[in-house]
């Protein structure tokens, strides 16, 4: 049985928008084998926030069993995700699709630049972002990690700039964590690490940057077990995040002793020669 937390050291809770998560670990819902593996590894992930993507899943009841009958809507916060949209326009069409049908204003906007790389379109993410922000939806935008571009996506009114760590479902982790640390220094809504994340190491070592959150699908779904890997991402998320707030020693070319070197009785010199033994 572990020890709990003492309240001292509780962490504050991820805000986004109009919701509020003890969890920083936000999970996708594709790729699973089955329903019941995906519902089995999102309550072990412990995560509050889940993503579906709207344009992949039946979401008005229609054509026989959704992941929506797999999801507790009391456990979860739904996040409808644009993904496969490759234009402003479907990706705005996207989202109000899913506010109707969903209730809800929250969404992962996704505007996808080519079906090859997945990787955002700056100038579609910008406009249908301006447009979904009029619209008072809640947008949590996926984004290069330019930080640039973040900045315009704040300025836009988006709720929490998401920025990839490496391709989607590459699983590389983050690949450039300079331009991550420059983002967080220029934008003031919550910075969430989204996509490329392979294994819970990834995840401790965003934590570490100082981001809010992390959020992943294929580093759970593809695993060979993504049960043990769903209990290794929520480890390793809570262990990033308490490392980053603790504050890691500074880095030194050379060692230094973790022995104190004042303070300490020196041992009396050895007395050398015959007359230092007939004296002992």
């Amino acid at each position: 049985m572990q020890p709990s937390t003492p309240s001292a050291l509780a962490d504050a809770p991820l805000r986004l928008g109009s919701h509020t998560f003890t969890s920083r670990l936000l999970v996708g819902t594709g790729k699973y084998a089955s329903f019941e593996l995906m519902a089995q590894a999102l309550a072990l992930s412990g995560t509050q926030c889940v993503t579906v993507a709207v344009r992949r899943v039946s979401l008005d009841g229609k054509g026989g069993p959704s992941l929506l009958d797999h999801l507790d809507r009391k456990r979860y916060t739904i996040l409808p995700n644009t993904a496969g949209c490759f234009d402003a326009a479907t990706a705005i069409r996207t989202a109000e699709l899913a506010r109707e049908l969903l209730g809800t204003k929250l969404v992962k906007l996704e505007v996808l630049g080519d079906p090859k790389t997945l990787l955002p379109d700056p100038l579609g993410t910008l406009e249908a972002t301006k447009e979904l922000v009029q619209q008072g939806f809640e947008v949590l935008v996926y984004t290069s990690d330019d930080p640039r571009l973040a900045v315009h996506l704040a300025q836009a009114g988006a709720t929490a700039v998401m920025p990839a760590g490496s391709p989607i479902g590459s699983g590389q982790g983050v690949l450039n964590p300079n331009a991550i640390r420059i983002l967080m220094e220029l934008v003031q809504v919550p910075v969430i690490v989204d996509a490329g994340v392979g294994t819970a190491s990834d995840v401790a070592l965003a934590m570490e940057l100082g981001i809010e959150g992390v959020l992943l699908n294929s580093g759970i779904a593809l695993a060979r077990e993504p049960l043990r890997m769903a209990v290794a991402m929520r480890d390793a998320c809570t262990a990033g995040r308490q490392a980053y707030l603790a504050g890691r020693i500074e880095k030194r070319l050379y060692a230094n002793a973790s022995s104190p070197t004042s303070g300490v009785i020196a041992p009396a010199p050895r007395r050398e020669g015959a007359g230092a033994l007939a004296g002992e």
